[in-house]
């Protein structure tokens, strides 16, 4: 197998509760509509639009590994005419979901993908957009045991093949892997799957698969899923981190998209967890990111950025920011909207939570609006994540299970712990950059 194959995979360029968010928002009439549960109130009221004429919502990020079952691997989108995007002064500008309208149907996809009892065959569909990270036991990661180096042409003249083997390194380093794929006759439908598992002496650990496939029409995708265990070289605790990337891309229209999700996990309850998202439809492409960050001793940060913009000149975003500790905290954001001829137009607006059921608000808008007035209200956060943990050690089974090489006597790993402060490419990042 080529180094490649044996690597980690591809690299791709790019006190109170808060209510749970699922992992996709919906997106109804065009606005960003969040799922909220496990609600902590401090205070006697709910939260109520403090804005002039106009609605004011507090929107929620999506952690956590939820799943949205859409059957379309695509877009979800759909089309915005100029006239639907045309910037009314007084209200806020809503951040698009572009939809798909090329869906890969599964008999296309190469027969799935060979004829029965001949050989390998994929079973898998293109990925989903917005579906997070995957728990292992989706994945079916099944290693060969022996190395195997086989191929075989069909009488259809499809072709498949399956590798296996075991690569060994330095500092008691092992890679277990096991690839197959195929093709049809006239390789216009093809796939590849690659599965590993690696361990070294320091007690790290790595699950994955990478696949990759394209279809008669053009259509093509490619997805990877890592899970490692290892020290947290910061706090010298166990670790845990997943991550899943994620792309798509027609081949009848000027069309794609693309996610990178990661969770980090230690053994003292710190978390992150993030994506990246950005997509094409013809004329419209859009991205967004968003992060939490919490630090197992009830501080919370939470961040979201959205926007997009058409070829006509069209631009339109949504971003967010909430820092709390002990009921005590703020929120802050803003919508923002550039028409064609460069006319512009945003509303900003806070909120202080001060932990004694007072929460000051206070924003203004281009067109005018102000607000700044001091209410009582009730302080919803989530000062710990709905899936931590135990819980991702729980669904963690097969990576916990990697057995390493055995380490000779008087045989000790290197460790490098690396600088003194965290990257700066970790740092959360605010809404004041």
């Amino acid at each position: 197998m080529s180094a490649s194959a044996s690597s980690i995979g591809f690299t791709a360029p790019i006190g109170a509760k808060l209510p749970r968010v699922d992992v996709s928002p919906a997106f109804r009439n065009g606005f960003v509509e969040f799922r909220r549960k496990k609600r902590k109130l401090i205070g006697a009221v709910s939260i109520k639009c403090c804005c002039s004429d106009s609605t004011m919502t507090i929107r929620g990020s999506g952690g956590g590994n939820g799943v949205d079952k859409s059957d379309d691997w695509r877009f979800d989108a759909k089309k915005i005419s100029v006239n639907y995007m045309r910037i009314q002064a007084s209200s806020a500008m809503p951040f698009a979901s572009p939809q798909s309208r090329f869906v890969s149907k599964p008999e296309k996809f190469f027969s799935r993908c060979t004829p029965r009892n001949l050989g390998p065959q994929s079973c898998e569909s293109p990925p989903k957009r917005d579906t997070g990270i995957a728990n292992e036991k989706d994945w079916g990661i099944s290693l060969l045991n022996d190395d195997v180096n086989e191929t075989r042409i069909n009488e259809d003249g499809s072709t498949w093949y399956r590798e296996s083997g075991e690569d060994l390194g330095d500092n008691g380093y092992r890679c277990r892997w096991t690839s197959m794929g195929g093709q049809s006759s006239d390789g216009t439908l093809e796939w590849k799957e690659t599965w590993w598992e690696k361990s070294d002496w320091t007690g790290y650990k790595e699950l994955g698969v990478e696949k990759s496939g394209k279809n008669a029409e053009g259509d093509s995708w490619w997805e990877t899923w890592r899970e490692v265990l290892h020290q947290d070289e910061w706090s010298n605790l166990a670790r845990i981190e997943r991550s899943a990337q994620k792309q798509a891309k027609s081949g009848t229209e000027n069309a794609g998209w693309y996610e990178n999700w990661w969770e980090k996990y230690d053994a003292k309850g710190w978390t992150e967890k993030g994506a990246h998202k950005y997509g094409r439809l013809n004329e419209q492409s859009w991205w967004e990111k968003w992060g939490e960050h919490y630090d197992g001793r009830g501080s919370v940060l939470k961040w979201t950025d959205k926007w997009a913009e058409t070829e006509l000149g069209t631009k339109w975003g949504d971003k967010w920011e909430e820092k709390f500790f002990a009921g005590i905290g703020s929120r802050q954001g803003e919508t923002w909207h550039v028409s064609p001829s460069d006319n512009r137009w945003s509303r900003t607006w806070g909120e202080e939570h001060f932990g004694n059921g007072k929460v000051h608000k206070y924003g203004k808008s281009t067109t005018g609006e102000s607000w700044d007035i001091v209410v009582d209200e009730g302080t919803y956060y989530e000062a710990e994540p709905h899936y931590g943990w135990a819980d991702v050690v729980g669904d963690s089974s097969q990576l916990l299970s990697i057995q390493p090489r055995e380490r000779p006597p008087g045989v000790f790993p290197n460790m490098d712990f690396g600088p003194s402060l965290p990257p700066e490419d970790e740092l959360p990042p605010t809404l004041s950059q």
